[in-house]
């Protein structure tokens, strides 16, 4: 089976500063890096490190091929993803040396993917599939609703969060997933707990306490305790739970096993500095994390 990933593609550009700057501040970066990252491509990265086949579909600008390149150097299958008239999504990151940042998005390619590439792509999978999509992309519902009458198990990121956006695709999903802030704001948004959605699995991230799964068809709720590490960076660890979790849930695993094994691969990403370039692989997540 596969997963099929309409996903976000950024250019992650990190600039180091001696602090941040204040309006109409002019400064100089003692250093400059830049990564792939894009909540889409993050979780592609982490499914594939997973042994999961997965198919990513999205745009990039005509700067984008370096992106598109490294996504098939980490095993993501690229075929259906675009070159188009808009410059690549990308991040400008600003970091002090006490870690504090300053953070500007331009979503570019990203809310520019062809509706018709969409469709030619979903229209080779197959049923048992699964179809992942999160808030950083443009036609999250055409594709939620083209996954569930095509039969695949469709799941979704809840991130940027956005009640309305969450509201619009919720009719369509099989899964959820989302941290205990934005399940507070669904909550306020719909008046339904996370144990009442209209979903069948809700996993509700909860920071260095876990995480906790709702199986709302039986009413069973599961805790998984965090895997006590000393985080360095925290960012795209919600990405790699989500990535490995589908991908266990897709080569056949329970649904605990599934969830236990993400636990552990984002317990080593937040060890490590960096985004979709730093995900562990499975090999790395069936040998522990670093105690």
């Amino acid at each position: 089976m596969a997963i099929w990933n309409l996903g976000s593609i950024n250019a992650d550009m990190i600039y180091r500063v001696p602090h941040l700057p204040g309006p109409g501040e002019t400064l100089a970066a003692t250093s400059y890096a830049r990564f792939l990252g894009g909540k889409g491509a993050n979780m592609s990265v982490a499914a594939a490190r997973a042994a999961a086949h997965v198919r990513h579909i999205g745009a990039v600008g005509p700067d984008g091929g370096w992106a598109v390149e490294r996504l098939m150097e980490y095993g993501v299958d690229t075929r259906h993803i675009r070159s188009v008239e808009v410059a690549t999504g990308h991040a400008i990151v600003a970091v002090e040396p006490g870690g504090e940042n300053q953070i500007v998005i331009y979503p570019g390619a990203n809310r520019a993917i062809p509706e018709a590439l969409i469709q030619a792509a979903l229209s080779e999978a197959g049923a048992g599939d699964t179809l992942l999509i999160q808030n950083e992309t443009n036609a999250q519902v055409l594709a939620a609703r083209l996954g569930r009458d095509l039969g695949l198990r469709v799941a979704y990121a809840a991130a940027p969060f956005d009640a309305g956006a969450v509201r619009a695709v919720l009719p369509f999903l099989d899964f959820l997933i989302l941290n205990a802030v934005e399940a507070g704001q669904l909550e306020a948004a719909t008046g339904l707990a996370p144990g009442v959605l209209p979903v069948r699995d809700v996993i509700v991230t909860l920071g260095a306490r876990g995480a906790r799964h709702f199986e709302t068809v039986s009413g069973e709720t599961r805790e998984y305790p965090a895997i006590p590490v000393t985080p360095v960076d925290t960012t795209g660890a919600g990405d790699t739970l989500t990535g490995y979790v589908l991908a266990g849930l897709d080569r056949g695993l329970p649904m605990a096993q599934a969830i236990a094994q993400a636990m552990r691969a984002a317990a080593i990403m937040v060890t490590r500095h960096g985004t979709a370039d730093v995900i562990p692989d499975l090999k790395d997540v069936q040998a522990g994390p670093p105690v």
